[in-house]
């Protein structure tokens, strides 16, 4: 960062089946789709071929956003061709979605070429200014080993780890800093991704200071940015006064999540399970972070990648065993929701450029987080829809 589950009910006639089927895209995207041929039913609900659409948008991305050189993704449709770092994680991540749904080794490749590529863009290393950024790409990079057992995704996310745990100082009272130049600024964004690293580091390796670290560093979250609703504020301090920042940002909530659910699944403790729980129904029922039920439009920039995080890691809270089947409904509908009114409403076909605002067709340049967000999204509704948890 720089700072409907429902089913939509249609009446159906010859002539809409028609119009659905002649809007499909050259890379196979059927669009939505009646359950029954039978016209004679005028309400039958729409089937949503997630798997089918993920592939298309997949496809669509890399051709649309990769760079001349193939060394990484440009940073909008209108072939801008700047490289902007932290978005480069999440195409890393988008590929491991693609790669575990299909088991297709393009996208390995894809991801190895990226990884290098990401390298010689940054001038020869990974580090670079914002620990924020450093945490999305070490936690793309350990997902990308732990699918794959490739050592050079775990080399990546330790090296971005030794240098995260360097943004600990005692400003603020603890956290992970944002950026080098600006050690005394903490926030979720650069906390969040490095508790759940330092976690998911705990789980691959047993060492005890791994843990350690992720207690303190979700303690102090909690302490500061999260009230007793549920609500994840972003930052504390950014202008040394020691005040939060009261700003409602999608992601934030995701990350709270994400680490509340990596903690709980190295510890079993239910107190992380019911802070999940606690920010997961806020997020749903905020009207600062929900639009009708639907994850609010963030605008473009780095907000546009907003939704997509908040849309992975409340699918991690879904997927989690462990989770009351009652709250397992009301989440996993809540995300299929979002999934069928972007399907249907925020897709341009045949382009398959996504909306920020999820609800209505896209109709100018769309940068690489704003797609990003949704291709997020569809291949969760498809992971989802795979393990039997959405229609």
């Amino acid at each position: 960062m720089k700072n409907i589950f429902f089913y939509r009910s249609a009446i159906v006639s010859f002539s809409v089946i028609i119009i659905l089927a002649t809007s499909c895209s050259k890379k196979n995207d059927p669009g939505p789709t009646t359950k029954s041929s039978d016209t004679t039913v005028t309400t039958k609900p729409l089937v949503y071929n997630y798997a089918l659409l993920a592939d298309s948008l997949q496809l669509a991305t890399h051709d649309t956003y990769i760079s001349s050189n193939s060394n990484y993704y440009i940073a909008n449709s209108s072939g801008t061709s700047t490289f902007n770092y932290w978005p480069q994680a999440h195409v890393l991540d988008v590929l491991l979605d693609g790669f575990l749904r299909t088991k297709n080794t393009q996208y390995t490749a894809r991801m190895k070429a990226l990884l290098n590529g990401i390298k010689v863009q940054n001038g020869g290393a990974y580090p670079n200014e914002f620990y924020d950024d450093m945490g999305w790409l070490a936690n793309a990079s350990m997902r990308s080993y732990t699918a794959t057992s490739d050592a050079d995704y775990l080399t990546v996310a330790k090296i971005l780890y030794t240098e995260i745990q360097g943004g600990y100082n005692n400003n603020a009272g603890g956290g992970i800093s944002w950026q080098r130049t600006q050690l005394y600024y903490k926030n979720i964004p650069s906390t969040g991704n490095a508790t759940i690293l330092a976690a998911r580091m705990y789980e691959l390796q047993n060492n005890a200071a791994d843990l350690t670290l992720a207690k303190s560093l979700y303690t102090w979250m909690k302490t500061n940015l999260v009230t007793s609703a549920g609500i994840v504020y972003d930052g504390i301090n950014r202008n040394q006064d020691g005040k939060v920042d009261y700003w409602e940002f999608t992601y934030n909530q995701g990350l709270f999540i994400g680490s509340a659910v990596e903690l709980y699944n190295c510890t079993k403790d239910a107190s992380y399970l019911q802070d999940a729980i606690l920010v997961a129904n806020n997020e749903i029922a905020d009207p600062n972070l929900t639009t009708n039920g639907i994850l609010k439009d963030e605008g473009q920039g780095d907000a546009g990648l907003f939704k997509g995080v908040a849309a992975r890691y409340m699918t991690e809270l879904v997927e989690l065993s462990d989770l009351d089947q009652s709250d397992r409904t009301k989440y996993a509908t809540f995300l299929q929701r979002n999934a069928q009114t972007l399907y249907y409403n925020g897709i341009a076909r045949p382009s398959l450029l996504i909306n920020s605002n999820w609800a209505q067709l896209p109709t100018n340049s769309i940068d690489l987080t704003t797609q990003l967000s949704g291709v997020i999204m569809i291949e969760a509704a498809a992971k989802l829809k795979a393990d039997g948890k959405i229609q």
